[in-house]
């Protein structure tokens, strides 16, 4: 039986994405599912947290950057990082005889990997959940996965990718539903109780699109609320946030936490964020409210509102908390196992000479669609 070598890469959320692939891959190793022998797992990780994420289900891990958003350089600055780290992306993956690249999501680390892939010949599997906001370089990947039949054919008519498949899901819910299965990944509810001296209050999380002149306001509409609150800055200066607080209701979290503790002990949510937290909060099914931002097309608004969660400008939060709808039960985890099966069948039988890359027209046609947000 031949072997391969795969390799992966990601940030946070891209990485939950991946990770139910693996487990997937290697239990059909086991059970002698598998056309080929997985010789060995490359990981290509996006800053620190998505290193501890990979590192469990690779032999190998490479740093190949982290996220800059927040941080401001000039155009010739962020050109000689981003070279830098598609060089480091070129390091790790050559000379390892990758067969295949599983990439996810649409952010640097896809734009770095791809890029150094194509360089050194590897061929490319795509999982494009960011259906409206994809990275140019999905491209020059030689197979896409998207969610839905509507979204592969938004793909193929707005920026003429070929090899786009439906794989019917969101691989990610399948690993939120196994780690918050297992009770010991998660922190004790009455020890964030005891902690932060709350029993019930609203999760808020802070991310998306949201700005440094959004989090005032925010906070204000938060205080309208009279509710406990505990705040996760996230991308956020945690002092700025703590700061603006007048209210004795309202705290703020460390930098950086475990959110899925926090979402299990929370009451209701309030998030400024993408897909992921989309996601979670419909394996979760805890009342939600999304805040609006400047992607008012994104793949997450459609999941939000496929799950009845609202979508609301920040002055709109004290009535819409009041008026929160119930929070549709969702087939988000069955369909990821569905999504979960499709990919490995793809990997299983991936012949990367039938699958041509759609090439730079492509490249150009999605290029320009991002020039909005730039």
């Amino acid at each position: 039986m031949k072997s391969k070598n795969l390799a992966i890469a990601g940030e946070i959320t891209p990485s939950k994405t991946i990770i139910p692939i693996i487990e997937k891959l290697r239990e059909q190793e086991r059970e002698g599912k598998l056309k080929f022998k997985i010789d060995k797992i490359i990981g290509l990780y996006h800053g620190e947290s998505s290193r501890d994420l990979l590192e469990p289900y690779c032999d190998e891990t490479y740093s190949i950057g982290e996220g800059r958003r927040g941080k401001k350089n000039s155009r010739g600055k962020l050109a000689y990082l981003i070279s830098k780290d598609i060089l480091k992306s070129f390091n790790a993956l050559k000379g390892k005889d990758i067969d295949l690249l599983i990439t996810a999501g649409n952010a640097g680390d896809v734009r770095k990997a791809i890029l150094a892939a194509n360089i050194l010949n590897i061929p490319v599997l795509h999982i494009e959940q960011d259906i409206y906001n994809p990275i140019e370089v999905i491209s020059q990947a030689n197979l896409i996965t998207v969610p839905s039949e509507e979204y592969k054919e938004y793909l193929e008519k707005s920026y003429n990718l070929k090899n786009v498949v439906n794989i019917q899901g969101y691989p990610m819910a399948k690993y939120v539903h196994n780690y918050i299965k297992d009770e010991s990944n998660l922190i004790d509810k009455d020890e964030i109780y005891g902690e932060y001296g709350m029993k019930e209050f609203v999760l808020i999380v802070l991310g998306g699109d949201l700005k440094d002149d959004d989090i005032e306001p925010l906070i204000r509409s938060v205080e309208e609320l009279n509710l406990k609150a505990l705040i996760a800055p996230y991308r956020f200066d945690r002092n700025m946030v703590q700061d603006l607080i007048l209210s004795p209701n309202i705290k703020v979290l460390p930098q950086y936490v475990d959110l899925l503790s926090f979402m299990n002990a929370a009451s209701h949510l309030i998030y400024a964020a993408g897909m992921g937290m989309t996601i979670e909060a419909g394996v979760f099914n805890i009342p939600s409210l999304k805040i609006e931002g400047f992607h008012k097309t994104h793949g997450s608004v459609d999941l939000a509102k496929e799950l009845n969660i609202p979508i609301v400008k920040i002055e709109e939060i004290p009535e819409a908390f009041e008026n929160l709808p119930e929070q549709k039960e969702s087939d988000l985890v069955k369909d990821s196992e569905i999504a979960i099966e499709r990919l490995v069948d793809l990997i299983n039988d991936f012949d990367e000479k039938s699958l041509k890359r759609s090439g730079f027209n492509s490249t150009k046609q999605i290029w320009n669609s991002r020039k909005v947000y730039r």
